[in-house]
């Protein structure tokens, strides 16, 4: 069985917008629901799970029945950082699934994933037992310790960007979880940074620029652009 598991708990205090950025309208839909139909629509996806931020689970219900997001089957509670988040849905989840179920760990403000991309995960995990969305750097690196000002550069060569989802059998990711608070492990950036503190090696799988994470009113404006943007007919 596959699994999402969709990680809206965050307060959106970046975007400095008055509801949180999970359950701001865009183009006449909470930018969630276009999360949520992403997983909807696969046909590899059997069940859905939402870490909501906590006091708006019931307007993520209503939104979720008013959008047909039928595989919608558990909500659990978010928590003090997106580490804590993602174990509570994990926590959640290995109370009613087996441990060799794959759950891709999801974003909720990664509106456009594509079913590319989800596939690519489920395909790579199974393989190789995790898979990492992940893209190229192409820019320059500079390392500062202020952001006003740098005198060292970092090789991009080597650097890769990640991206969510990030997938694991449920068994290994709960596992994880126990072992990062036996260490005392608290507040990691991603799961891909946990399994990297704990020394575990990491399987990647390929991303997509579009597959952006709305963070700030620019990534919103893209978003947007986005949404209303089609493939020139030249391009292969």
């Amino acid at each position: 069985m596959n699994i999402a598991l969709i990680i809206a708990g965050g307060q959106g205090n970046r975007m400095g917008q008055d509801i949180p950025k999970q359950f701001m309208y865009v183009e006449d839909k909470p930018i969630i629901i276009h999360t949520l139909q992403a997983f909807e629509k696969h046909p590899d996806i059997d069940s859905i799970a939402v870490v909501c931020l906590e006091g708006w689970e019931t307007v993520l219900q209503a939104y979720a029945n008013q959008y047909k997001i039928t595989k919608l089957h558990h909500i659990y509670m978010g928590g003090a950082n997106g580490q804590e988040s993602i174990r509570n849905g994990v926590y959640g989840l290995m109370e009613k699934y087996n441990k060799e179920d794959l759950v891709l760990i999801h974003d909720a403000v990664r509106p456009m994933i594509s079913q590319e991309i989800i596939s690519g995960n489920i395909a790579t995990c199974k393989r190789c037992g995790s898979a990492i969305t992940a893209i190229q750097c192409t820019e320059a690196i500079l390392e500062s310790e202020n952001h006003k000002s740098s005198t060292n550069s970092i090789p991009r060569d080597k650097l890769m960007r990640t991206q969510t989802p990030q997938t694991f059998f449920l068994g290994d990711i709960y596992n994880l979880h126990q072992e990062a608070s036996a260490k005392g492990i608290t507040n990691s950036v991603a799961s891909c940074t946990l399994m990297a503190e704990l020394g575990h090696k990491l399987y990647l799988t390929p991303g997509s620029e579009k597959n952006l994470k709305i963070t700030t009113v620019d990534d919103l404006e893209i978003f947007k652009a986005l949404l209303n943007s089609c493939k020139e007919s030249w391009i292969k």
